[in-house]
């Protein structure tokens, strides 16, 4: 018997994943770290906790399936993608804690800049908006705000890397600085039309060359783990940000092909092919992997808060114990209250891209309780979720009647999924294996070593557990969408 390992290393946890030929899962362990909130707005992590949880779940997933490193052909990595982490080319040490994704600190920074005009020629080259979101402003404020990082990084001393690359970086002891084309792509210094870091770009934000890893293909060599890690070498043969590894184990491998992940946030991202789409809703044209030095583009929408809406009822509010309280709340709502929750905790993301936009409840009543606040939260992550596909219809002609492939957290829940099927309109369909995005990573590192099959036959693979189909009536949806329309434009900064 031969497996593959998965790892997969999110925004709270980090987890390993052995899957076999037949993409069973064989064993799993999960490890969450500490978040850090220095600021309003500002989102933290050590880098060491990622590496360290990153290790221990590794190992333990090998001890618990009495798996030895030679019986894994190879490993997949898939990553939070946009993190950034500067760290000492010598001593392998971070420089600071890494900014993740959802930092807001450089917000301001990118408004002078789209001031300057400097908007579209990023949104051009990049086919990203100009947003604290992405990596390019990250890496530049970490060498302006720690003390002696331009001079080291100018010297060719400090490496960059998103999640992905720090990880290589030390499961290789240092001997690989890399990322794939996917993660590249989201750092807002990538070209994806010439597939190069873009000078111009760089100096824009006064970034040196030197600290940038090499970008490979999504399946390719990526060196050879440190024998002593897991009591042997391990060949690394597969990386991808985790919504590009999510479209790639949805086997969302032809154009038009569409899935959505619901994790923290929620990513919706549409197969283009070999059409880089540029939007006209403020979308993201993202590549969607990269095989054989190909690249297969992508139109992406982006939701900062999903399954963090339920936390935030969990954890801030205390109105549940647990996330699956929710669905089980949303079905005993009162049907008469029409409560909508737009959680634009840190701003709101496409289409509407307001970083100061703030969360906000409209339509509460004596009568509203936890029922009714429930059903609010699972219901915003379905009403953001049709704000992104009629973006998609708008931008893109050959887009077509949706099937919507849904995977993450979220869609255990059948009350959501059911009215996602409802307010979309659109058949959703939840595959048997959940953990696509481990599954994405998993089949790009086992293309590479002919373990797996190619894209066609990978795609035969693919298994439905169920299709949530429409029922609601006309009116009463576009009676609900209409009133998120309006609490929507009630949030926006600029009203």
């Amino acid at each position: 018997m031969a497996y593959i390992l998965a790892i997969d290393q999110g925004t709270t946890s980090s987890r390993a994943i052995i899957f076999n030929k037949s993409f069973e899962i064989v064993g799993v362990a999960q490890q969450e770290f500490k978040q850090y909130f220095p600021q309003s707005g500002w989102v933290e992590h050590e880098p060491e906790d990622i590496w360290q949880s990153t290790l221990s779940t590794c190992r333990q997933v090998l001890k618990d399936t009495c798996i030895a490193a030679e019986k894994i052909t190879a490993i997949g990595i898939t990553n939070q993608r946009e993190t950034t982490i500067i760290w000492d080319r010598e001593t392998g040490e971070p420089i600071h804690k890494a900014i993740v994704w959802q930092d807001r600190r450089t917000a301001d920074y990118c408004s002078k800049l789209d001031d300057s005009g400097h908007g579209s020629i990023i949104t051009e080259k990049t086919g990203l908006l100009l947003d604290a979101y992405f990596s390019g402003t990250k890496i530049a404020w970490m060498l302006d705000n720690v003390e002696g990082a331009r001079e080291k990084a100018e010297a060719g001393k400090l490496a960059f890397g998103t999640v992905d690359t720090f990880l290589l970086w030390r499961l290789t002891g240092g001997k690989i600085h890399a990322t794939d084309a996917t993660n590249a792509s989201r750092t807002m210094v990538y070209n994806i039309h010439d597939n190069c870091w873009d000078d111009e770009l760089l100096e824009m934000l006064n970034i040196p060359a030197s600290i940038l890893p090499e970008v490979k293909d999504s399946s390719d060599d990526f060196g050879m783990t440190e024998a002593e890690l897991f009591g042997g070498a391990i060949p690394l043969r597969g990386v991808a940000g985790d919504q590009q590894a999510a479209l790639v184990g949805q086997a969302c491998f032809e154009p038009g092909m569409i899935k959505s992940t619901y994790g923290t946030g929620c990513f919706v991202v549409l197969n283009t092919g070999d059409e880089a789409v540029t939007s006209n809703n403020r979308l993201l044209t993202t590549i969607g992997y990269r095989l054989n030095g190909k690249n297969t583009y992508a139109l992406e929408g982006s939701i900062f808060v999903a399954g963090a809406a339920v936390q935030w009822m969990r954890d801030a509010m205390g109105l549940i114990e647990a996330a699956n309280e929710t669905g089980k709340l949303a079905r005993k709502a009162d049907i008469n209250q029409d409560v909508y929750l737009v959680p634009a905790f840190t701003g709101l993301g496409a289409p509407h891209w307001d970083p100061d936009a703030r969360g906000a409840i409209f339509g509460i009543t004596r009568a509203t309780g936890p029922a009714e606040l429930s059903r609010a939260a699972l219901e915003s992550v379905c009403y953001q979720t049709k704000d992104l596909l009629d973006a998609m219809r708008g931008d893109w002609a050959s887009m077509g009647d949706t099937i919507l492939r849904v995977d993450g957290g979220m869609v255990a829940s059948n009350w959501t999924m059911q009215f996602l099927a409802d307010i979309l309109d659109a058949p959703v369909d939840r595959p048997e294996i959940l953990e696509t995005t481990a599954v994405g990573a998993a089949y790009l590192a086992g293309l590479y070593e002919g373990f797996y099959p190619e894209p066609k036959k990978f795609s035969e693979s693919w298994r439905r557990e169920c299709r949530f189909a429409p029922t609601l009536e006309e009116d009463v949806r576009d009676r609900k969408y209409a009133g998120w329309k309006d609490a929507v434009q009630r949030t926006l900064s600029s009203r």
